[in-house]
C-alpha cells in the first residue's frame, strides 16, 4: 500500500461523509484511479435519487467508464469506504479492475444498520428457497435470442 493509495482512500472516505452530510444517501464513497489519477468517483445516492442501484461504487464505475469511454476498468484501482455489497461486487467483477481497496468491513456496515449478509445468504440458496420468488418462465423463447447471440458475427464480447 502506497501513500497515493491512502490519499485515494481518504478521498473515498471524504465522499462518504459529504454524501451523508448532504442527505444524498448512506455513508459510502468510492474513487476509481488509473495511472495515479482519479478517473471516477461517487457517493451513495440511493435516497436522493430514488435509485436502489445508486451505491457509491456503481456511481464511480459509471463515471470512470465514461471517462475511459470503455466498459472495462483494466489497470484501474477501486477505493471504497466500505467492503462492497453483493451488487457492487458483481459490478466490480464485470468491470474487471486490477485492485479493490476497502476501509470498513461488511460487519462494520451491519453494526450501523446496513446488513448485506441477508443478500449473501440468499445467493447461496436454491431459487425456490429465496425470499423473493424466482420463477423460470419462457426459457425456450429466450434461448432463441441466446442462439442468435452465439452466431452473431459482429458482437462485442465482454
Amino acid at each position: 500500500m502506497t501513500e497515493q493509495d491512502k490519499q485515494f482512500m481518504m478521498r473515498a472516505i471524504e465522499l462518504a461523509q459529504a454524501g451523508m452530510d448532504n442527505n444524498a444517501g448512506g455513508p459510502f464513497g468510492c474513487v476509481i484511479a488509473r495511472d495515479g489519477k482519479i478517473i471516477g468517483e461517487g457517493n451513495n445516492g440511493v435516497t436522493s435519487t430514488n435509485d436502489p442501484t445508486a451505491h457509491a461504487e456503481i456511481v464511480a464505475i459509471r463515471a470512470a467508464c465514461r471517462t475511459l469511454n470503455s466498459f472495462q476498468l483494466d489497470r484501474c484501482s477501486v477505493y471504497t469506504s466500505c467492503e462492497p455489497c453483493p451488487m457492487c461486487l458483481g459490478a466490480i467483477y464485470w468491470a474487471r479492475p486490477a485492485h479493490v481497496f476497502y476501509a470498513c468491513t461488511r460487519e462494520d456496515a451491519a453494526a450501523v444498520g446496513f446488513d448485506d449478509d441477508f443478500i449473501y445468504n440468499e445467493l447461496a440458496k436454491p431459487n425456490a428457497e429465496r425470499e423473493v420468488a424466482m420463477v423460470n418462465l419462457m426459457r425456450d423463447k429466450a434461448l432463441e435470442v441466446f442462439s442468435s447471440w452465439a452466431i452473431k458475427p459482429d458482437k462485442i464480447k465482454y
